[in-house]
């Protein structure tokens, strides 16, 4: 399993590009805006992308995703309760701010305990409440997707609408469990190991 990524948008938010070595499918996580731009790499690197994956459905981490599924053709993943949350009023408010209109309804619902996977690689999907209602982390091949869960020496905020701090910690509880050696791939800011975070980060 490999990945790339790129920061976008007025936030940095990372996008991942993570593709099966061989037969160059892709997953698109969290394009959050630059359509043109994470179109241009996935080109350049002849990327297959299968599915645009949602950590959360924050505007943020989804302003590319329409214009990437129409280009591509391809479907919308993400966890049920920010499906919903996304197309709420609040969500809707939020989504204006940064001028991202609705987005296609999702292909598949996520849920804990899922498998995402194109071509070779398979990643599971784990609930990860607190940040919103439907956060999700994406762990496999020694890779955590973590989304705004858990940053490098920080976590995310959990005082916008569906926010829960006493979700996320039970959140960051599963992310112990974790082997040491993972390689923590946020949403925003540089990458980290769990080891790493388990000794420095006060919320671990």
């Amino acid at each position: 399993m490999a990945y790339l990524s790129l920061a976008v948008g007025e936030l940095d938010t990372n996008c991942y590009l993570v593709y099966d070595e061989a037969g160059r499918q892709c997953l698109v996580v969290d394009p959050g805006d630059e359509a043109e731009r994470i179109a241009a790499r996935i080109e350049a690197e002849h990327l297959l992308p299968q599915a645009v994956v949602l950590t959360h459905g924050h505007p943020d981490h989804l302003g590319a995703a329409a214009a990437l599924m129409a280009r591509y053709r391809i479907p919308l993943w993400l966890h049920a309760a920010d499906e919903a949350g996304m197309r709420s009023e609040s969500g809707r408010g939020l989504a204006a701010i940064f001028g991202v209109g609705p987005l296609p309804a999702a292909g598949r619902l996520l849920a804990d305990g899922d498998r995402v996977a194109a071509g070779d690689l398979e990643l599971a999907v784990i609930h990860s409440p607190g940040h919103s209602p439907g956060s999700i982390l994406l762990f496999g091949g020694g890779l955590l997707f973590s989304g705004d869960t858990l940053f490098q020496g920080d976590v995310g905020r959990t005082d916008l609408p569906g926010g829960s701090e006493e979700e996320l910690r039970r959140s960051l509880e599963r992310i112990r469990l974790l082997p040491p050696a993972t390689r923590v791939l946020p949403g925003h800011g540089p990458e980290s190991l769990l080891e790493r975070e388990l000794s420095e980060n006060p919320y671990l």
